[in-house]
């Protein structure tokens, strides 16, 4: 008894002893927290039913009218889309309307509250603050840009062929008629900038209008003789001269030098070929034995005459220099080399009665013994002279506004495939647009310089940022009249209502997002459509400037032949 007892006694001081033990050990689970929704993620965008497959990527040619569709991971919490979902064409917001497709609240339907425009950068950004329904946020900002199509419409009523170009000569002229400086009536530079800066090679571009004005009787004989008058006698009296030269840019009131940069602050002789070329070509359409138009070939004269051409060999070297400076010197030193825009250069200074140069400077100078040709083939066509794909197109319109380069050779080039086949080349690129512009097309071409988006460039295939300038491929109906047309077509039809303006066409645009149309005319721009056109049509120009007896002489001094020569 006494045995059980203690077993008795001692099992329960054991139990109490480990129960109280393993009480005071006891650890409670850790709660396990609950798995948080997984967050919303954007899988697709689709427009009009099509899924982008990459919306990194500007999508181009969007109707006006689409509805885009989001597709997300998960169920949306509609009452967050209003403030996240953010439509903007450049800084303006676009109202769309929001809505669940059907009953489906993972994939939301934007329409736009009004149709958008055409041609037109638009930018859709989802953002952060978009909610699935279950509370998760979306894991980051999406976004899509797109622009939206052309219109095809017709902006102005068709009229025939041989009337359009009547209203595109027309209109371009008023940029010399209606724009020209009140008193010196030479051509300004750019209609979007200073009104005095007048420029020397551009108003040898618009006297050679002048003849065509007449010609379309777009003004009399008598008013074009009378604003000849005002010119000349300001470039004569007034204009201030190095040598005989003029500089790039003038003071339209005052005749004095409106500094290029600054070491170019007097002669700029390629500027002043263009001016002589177009002096010349108005002398010879004013041919009446009356007082007034004889004093006005005499005037004319008398600054061709005094132009010296052989000191910008500076110091006899076989090179015209481009630059002279009456503070500066010499310094700019850049010799005029081709091939290039400068052979009118050339030509004029071997034309001279007075300062001529010999066959020796063209050679060596700018033809450099050869070294200006090329001779390879680009999209089918060779080349004769230039830089591979040939250059901005005005390389072939410049010089060729007063020679007629059909049937013009010399030692290093038949004139006449070198100007038609480097626009073709120039054509061609733009239809095959290697680069994927949106907007190149057969009928939107022609690469050259001009205004670009905060700029000025020199655009060719060898250097091709984008932008169409529709005087490159108007500028070049003598060469390529079937292609030149159907871009003049596109470009006054089509979008007319966005490069069409007080003074013709505007310098430049681009359809890559985001779509920049220039609002400004240039006189080294405007000239050549009217010029070339009416070389096209007549030939007046190339026939006025080539009937120069001294221009014969200069041509054949250098080398040239021609049926004209």
């Amino acid at each position: 008894m006494i045995n059980s007892k203690f077993y008795i006694i001692a099992g329960a001081v054991l139990q109490l002893a480990f129960g109280a033990g393993c009480k005071k050990s006891k650890v409670e689970p850790t709660p396990v927290p609950p798995t948080p929704p997984a967050v919303l993620k954007l899988n697709s965008f689709e427009i009009n039913g099509q899924t982008v497959a990459r919306p990194d990527r500007v999508q181009y040619d969007v109707p006006v009218n689409s509805t885009i569709r989001l597709k997300f991971s998960k169920a949306v919490n509609y009452s967050t889309l209003a403030g996240n979902i953010r439509l903007q064409a450049y800084s303006t917001t676009v109202p769309v309307n929001i809505s669940f497709s059907g009953t489906d609240s993972s994939q939301v339907l934007l329409t736009p509250a009004s149709t958008l425009q055409h041609i037109y950068p638009y930018s859709l950004a989802v953002l952060s603050g978009t909610k699935a329904k279950d509370g998760s946020a979306i894991d980051k900002q999406y976004g899509l840009s797109f622009s939206t199509r052309i219109d095809s419409s017709n902006k102005f009523p068709v009229v025939s062929d041989s009337v359009l170009l009547d209203i595109v000569q027309q209109q371009t002229f008023k940029y010399f008629w209606d724009y020209g400086h009140p008193v010196s009536g030479l051509a300004r530079e750019r209609s979007n900038s200073g009104s005095e800066t007048v420029t020397s090679g551009g108003s040898g571009f618009g006297l050679m209008c002048i003849p065509a004005g007449i010609n379309r009787n777009f003004i009399t004989r008598s008013e074009g003789l009378q604003r000849m008058q005002t010119i000349v006698g300001f470039l004569k009296n007034t204009a201030q001269k190095f040598h005989g030269a003029f500089p790039h840019w003038l003071n339209g009131t005052t005749g004095t030098v409106i500094p290029f940069s600054t070491k170019d602050n007097g002669a700029d002789l390629v500027e002043t070929s263009y001016l002589i070329a177009g002096l010349l070509t108005t002398r010879q359409f004013f041919n009446g034995a009356d007082a007034i138009e004889t004093a006005l070939r005499s005037d004319i004269n008398s600054i061709v005459d005094n132009v010296e051409w052989d000191w910008f060999r500076n110091g006899g070297q076989n090179v015209l220099f481009w630059h002279w400076s009456p503070t500066y010197n010499w310094e700019m030193n850049l010799p005029i080399r081709g091939w290039n825009e400068c052979l009118i250069t050339y030509i004029m200074a071997a034309s001279s009665t007075t300062h001529s140069i010999p066959q020796a400077v063209y050679t060596n100078g700018f033809a450099r013994n050869g070294a200006m040709q090329n001779g390879a083939v680009y999209y089918g066509y060779n080349l004769p002279l230039g830089p591979a794909n040939g250059g901005p197109l005005f390389l072939s319109h410049y010089s060729f506004l007063g020679v007629n380069p059909n049937g013009l050779s010399d030692p290093y080039a038949n004139y006449q495939t070198q100007v038609v086949n480097h626009t073709k080349i120039n054509y061609e690129y733009c239809k095959a647009n290697p680069l994927g512009y949106f907007g190149y097309s057969n009928s939107s071409w022609g690469l050259t310089a001009s205004d670009v988006f905060n700029g000025y460039r020199a655009n060719s295939p060898s250097d091709d940022q984008g932008y169409i300038a529709p005087t490159a491929a108007l500028s070049s109906f003598p060469y390529t009249p079937a292609e030149s047309m159907n871009a003049l077509k596109f470009f006054y039809y089509t979008m007319g209502d966005k490069l069409w303006g007080a003074y013709g066409f505007k310098d430049a645009y681009t359809l890559n997002f985001p779509q920049w149309f220039a609002d400004s005319y240039l006189a080294i721009d405007q000239g050549p459509v009217v010029i070339m056109i009416e070389n096209y049509r007549t030939g007046l120009i190339w026939n006025l400037l080539t009937s120069c007896p001294e221009v014969k002489s200069g041509m054949r001094t250098l080398g040239f032949s021609a049926p004209y020569l």
